[in-house]
């Protein structure tokens, strides 16, 4: 640990069993203090300790998330914003293979909203899915819409399976933009807009934001790793097992149908 004293009164504040996991499975002193710091803040059950641990949320912290948001947001609510994003967002609950498509990804995140929240963050409200906007007659719709109530403002979310394109930021701009007019109270901080592609490549995002005058955030997220090649051809298919599955039930029924004529 970094340094004792500090890490032995943080320590101490957290279950014995916290402390054995976070010995156990985390070996950077700076990055187990770090998980006890969260867990004093959070409250964090020992279950959802390990969840966070095995899937490394030490590692995807906002700060190497692309944004725009120490151009388009005050201090310290550009910080604040900054530090609530992840870079991967890590959705792998999902029984989704990387060939999902957006509406695809978009209903299973809904089916599973609390994994979802729990993935975002502390202070994520679901406001929404498709969430229907009318700007001069014509109605546009947002993936997902939440509500952060410790940085009390909206936050847009919009699902793209595929690699980051110049033309996302664009259309986010436009959804903020919306959101701050139409839904928007005076108490209320800016709308915040965040992107989530499959992959991206840095310089086209930088590009993509540079001169864009909402704040917006550009992340990537994972989904469970597909199969690999060797393991694909030697499982069936769904029509083979159903196939199978069909010929299994009329032989439990002939048997049945044997044993009550015995």
């Amino acid at each position: 640990y970094p340094d004792e004293q500090i890490v032995q009164q943080a320590a101490g504040q957290i279950p014995w069993f916290h402390n054995c996991m976070l010995l156990d499975k985390v070996k950077d002193p700076e990055e187990r203090l770090w998980y006890i710091q969260q867990t004093i803040q959070h409250g964090w059950s020992r279950s959802i300790l390990t969840q966070r641990v095995e899937s490394g949320l030490y590692r995807r912290q906002g700060e190497g998330v692309l944004t725009n948001f120490n151009q388009t947001l005050p201090q310290p609510q550009s910080d604040l914003a900054q530090q609530i994003l992840r870079d991967p967002y890590n959705f792998d609950f999902l029984n989704l293979g990387n060939e999902a498509q957006e509406r695809e990804l978009e209903t299973a995140l809904i089916h599973h909203i609390r994994e979802f929240l729990l993935e975002m963050g502390v202070g994520f409200a679901f406001v929404g899915s498709q969430y229907p906007i009318q700007v001069s007659g014509k109605e546009y719709r947002l993936d997902l819409l939440f509500y952060h109530f410790r940085l009390h403002c909206f936050v847009v979310v919009d699902l793209k399976t595929v690699e980051f394109e110049p033309e996302f930021s664009g259309k986010m701009n436009f959804y903020v933009s919306a959101v701050d007019d139409l839904l928007r109270s005076p108490v209320d901080n800016p709308t915040i807009g965040i992107v989530l592609c499959k992959t991206q490549d840095q310089t086209v995002v930088e590009y993509a934001l540079r001169d864009v005058n909402k704040p917006i955030g550009i992340s990537t997220f994972q989904l469970k790793n597909a199969l690999p090649e060797p393991l694909k051809g030697n499982l069936p298919s769904i029509e083979e097992l159903e196939t199978q599955l069909n010929i299994l039930s009329v032989e439990i029924k002939e048997g049945r149908d044997i044993e009550e004529q015995e």
